[in-house]
């Protein structure tokens, strides 16, 4: 059933993305001018991946063959056709509204409601497959059938949906948040990824923490916790808040004292030495909130980060930065005070970045931003552990958090009180009821 697995994939890409244009459209009628270079990547997303990949490969393939095992399905699966069929004329609709709306505001108040109607439809045809099709199709499928489908939608070397193509979709993707309005998306006008640099061996243990404690005043914050994070490895750190999650961050970068316990990097022992030293031997930090140097420029801000480095790196690594989140470069003699939260989180993420970590630290980097804007910091996350660095994440967006983490912990009170590979997390009954709301 894998294909089911990648069609909810999708299916969540589809539903952030028609989040942020109902949050558009809300600001096209509140006066707001329209970008149509947004709308033109918009569409042409929705044209290649959804019309001409997404769309034929499941009426090709889950649809066709869940019609010959089950009588049930004919009604939805006739009404999710047609609704497949009418997506092309749709999308060509909405593009001779926007070549309207560039003429008049009654015209782009009548764009804004046809923005609506389409992501209504869009939404309501997400529902019906999650709802009807995928029940009935675990229900009346066998073991071919599901061989055949997933074989389909596995193929590496697909035209259409191989991992050729999807590299392309998630190039539409990241410049749809680029271009996306600032209080929406990053408004960058492009996109880029940190050079690759040498990816060290996820088996031995970079940081070792146990039995740690740590107090405010009289009140215990965290209560012997232990654990572990091996180099290349994304480690997620979850639970609700007050459980302790960002005074253990603070604890480790060592703002926050500890009472009891040890902390082991690299196999030194860390436990009482200053945070700049701490620094120094490649623990960054991203901190809750952001906290950007709001009177200082983004580049001045980058460059504090590279504070420990030696200053013959600091260009290089500046360039790196700005090829990640180019909206930083076009931004660069801006006070930092001036970017948006979205804005702001990327500059954190780079300031961490500009150290050099060996374990980078992030406390909770999708807070208050935008549906479409948390995919991105996320995609970030997915980048920078591809390229090898180790990740300590903290997260109360706990699904996307073990989503893309080899393993994680679950903390309550100050205490650990679950630990599994991320994706045991997400399966275990526990985690879901009180975490994922599920």
């Amino acid at each position: 059933m894998e294909a089911l697995r990648i069609i909810s994939q999708d299916h969540s890409n589809l539903w952030r993305l028609a989040t942020t244009i109902d949050h558009v459209a809300e600001e096209i009628e509140g006066g707001a001018p329209i970008d149509p270079f947004f709308f033109h990547s918009v569409f042409e997303y929705l044209e290649q991946f959804v019309d001409q990949s997404h769309h034929p490969k499941e009426d090709d393939y889950l649809f066709r063959i869940l019609r010959m095992r089950s009588t049930e399905a004919a009604d939805i699966l006739d009404r999710l056709q047609t609704e497949h069929d009418a997506g092309p004329g749709n999308l060509k609709a909405l593009r001779d509204h926007l070549a309207e709306a560039a003429k008049s505001q009654a015209a782009a108040s009548g764009f804004a409601v046809a923005l609506r109607n389409y992501t209504t439809v869009l939404k309501g045809h997400i529902r019906a497959e999650e709802k009807h099709v995928f029940p009935l199709a675990r229900q009346a499928l066998c073991t071919e059938d599901w061989a055949e489908i997933d074989r389909a939608f596995l193929d590496n070397d697909d035209p259409l949906f191989g991992e050729k193509a999807k590299a392309g979709f998630r190039e539409f993707y990241h410049r749809i948040a680029s271009l996306a309005p600032e209080s929406i998306g990053m408004g960058g006008q492009s996109i880029g990824r940190l050079q690759k640099e040498t990816v060290p061996t996820k088996a031995e243990v970079l940081l070792r923490v146990n039995q740690l404690e740590s107090c405010y005043g009289r009140i215990k914050a965290l209560n012997g916790i232990s654990l572990e994070v091996r180099r290349g490895e994304t480690v997620a750190l979850v639970g609700s808040n007050g459980a302790g999650k960002t005074t253990f961050l603070r604890t480790l970068s060592g703002v926050q004292p500890m009472s009891a316990g040890s902390i082991h990097f690299d196999g030194e022992d860390i436990g009482k030495l200053r945070s700049d030293l701490r620094v120094r031997r490649g623990i960054c930090q991203t901190p809750e909130g952001r906290q950007v140097f709001g009177p200082l420029s983004i580049e001045d801000n980058l460059r504090l980060g590279a504070y420990t480095q030696p200053k013959n790196q600091v260009e290089g690594d500046l360039e790196k930065i700005f090829a990640m989140f180019p909206v930083l470069k076009e931004k660069r003699r801006l006070p930092a005070g001036t970017l948006s939260g979205g804005q702001q989180q990327m500059l954190a993420i780079g300031r961490a970045l500009m150290g050099r970590p060996r374990m980078l630290l992030l406390d909770e980097p999708s807070m208050g931003l935008a549906p479409l804007l948390v995919e991105e910091v996320f995609n970030v996350v997915k980048t920078l552990k591809a390229e090898g660095m180790t990740i300590l994440l903290v997260e109360q967006n706990a699904f996307a958090a073990l989503a893309i983490a080899d393993r994680g912990y679950v903390l309550e009170t100050g205490n650990v009180i679950l630990t599994g590979t991320g994706q045991e997390l997400l399966n275990n009954e526990q985690v879901r009821a009180a975490y994922l709301g599920m």
